[in-house]
């Protein structure tokens, strides 16, 4: 009987010691992210959490951001298989994300109900933009538009009326003077030749594209480049431009504009956690903190628009939040505002690569011939 109390006592005493040491370390020491997001919007966001977890749990806390193109960041993840070298896939095409959970490379999120639900389904008509997962592996973090970037300087010195709308960029003046991306490197560039394809069908919409390939004096080799080169005048306009990546640039004092066609292609920017992560603990953590008002406050002051209805741009005069509102157009929330969403993710991914291929050929291969 004594011996029998003895064990028992272990027991309890082992159990205490293991739920001793939860409560000490609820997340691990390191956070690793692969994204396509730029650093502008990681590096603060990275670094906030890092503060949050010395208060919240006196943990000092090591981040790192692997940088990936949306379809290299997917490449790899696969080539991991379910032994990831980062915990958390951030940013890009949800669609991506829903063909990881169908391999089983992303894990359940396990998020708490009143974060989720504080996420509506969708937003957007006629065709609704998923903000979250129903099954639970993946959700939206903030709203960005891919827009056009200007330079008003240069246009001027062009001629040419300052663009609202795609179409703009069509402008015969505009020769040799518009910046893009191939959709081959990036995500913003690949749903926004959707958008015009699906705008106009295949046969218009493709002689539209070809129509910018001979507007267009530079493919950049990143996505992040293409409102780079226009603040610095070297180009007059920039196609399918993250809002954020763009506030950058005028961040920094240069004289960019940016404007958001009625059609543009708004990204939640999802992010999940990696099956087989190091890191879940904190990689949960960091979700929850993301999509925390702090989280989103950060995230705001960078160029981007809150993922919940509760939430707005707004901030102190002169600061970074009414600079952001004044440079993407006096918009405080997408969810006061009409969305007009024709991207239709599922017949875009179902053609990814075939999209991709018909722009090598008709476009890539052909870009100086277009231009001539």
């Amino acid at each position: 009987m004594v011996c029998r109390v003895s064990r028992i006592a272990l027991t309890l005493v082992s159990l205490t010691l293991v739920a001793g040491a939860a409560i000490a370390q609820p997340i691990e020491n390191e956070l690793t992210l692969i994204t396509p997001v730029a650093k502008t919007l990681t590096d603060p966001t990275l670094a906030d959490f890092a503060k949050y977890a010395k208060e919240t749990w006196n943990i000092t806390l090591k981040t790192s951001a692997l940088a990936a193109g949306t379809p290299v960041a997917y490449g790899r993840i696969v080539e991991w298989k379910g032994r990831p070298e980062a915990d958390i896939f951030w940013g890009g095409e949800s669609a991506l994300f829903d063909k990881l959970a169908e391999q089983n490379l992303l894990a359940k999120l396990d998020l708490p109900k009143a974060t989720v639900d504080s996420i509506p389904d969708s937003i957007g008509k006629p065709r609704p933009i998923p903000l979250k997962d129903p099954k639970g592996y993946w959700i939206g973090t903030v709203l960005e538009p891919y827009g056009l970037v200007y330079q008003p300087t240069v246009l001027k010195r062009l001629g040419v009326p300052e663009p609202k709308d795609w179409d703009d960029l069509l402008n015969p003046k505009l020769k040799g003077h518009v910046a893009q991306c191939a959709p081959t490197r990036s995500s913003s560039s690949h749903a926004t030749y959707e958008v015009i394809l699906q705008r106009d069908g295949d046969e218009k919409g493709w002689a539209w594209l070809k129509r910018l390939g001979a507007n267009t004096g530079i493919f950049t080799a990143r996505s992040r480049d293409v409102p780079s080169v226009v603040a610095r005048g070297e180009f007059a306009a920039g196609f399918a431009v993250p809002s954020y990546m763009a506030f950058e640039d005028r961040l920094a004092g240069f004289d960019l504009k940016f404007v958001a066609p009625k059609t543009a292609w708004i990204t939640p920017e999802p992010i999940a956690v990696i099956a087989g992560a190091k890191h879940a603990k904190a990689a949960r953590a960091f979700i929850e903190y993301l999509l925390s008002e702090r989280g989103q406050r950060v995230a705001m002051e960078r160029g981007v628009f809150p993922i919940t209805p509760k939430f707005r741009v707004q901030g102190a005069p002169g600061s970074r939040a009414e600079m952001a509102v004044e440079f993407t157009g006096g918009v405080r929330s997408y969810f006061d505002t009409d969305v007009n969403n024709i991207y239709d993710d599922a017949k875009a991914q179902g053609r990814y690569q075939q999209v991709n291929e018909q722009f090598r050929k008709d476009i890539e291969s052909a870009w100086e011939t277009l231009k001539r």
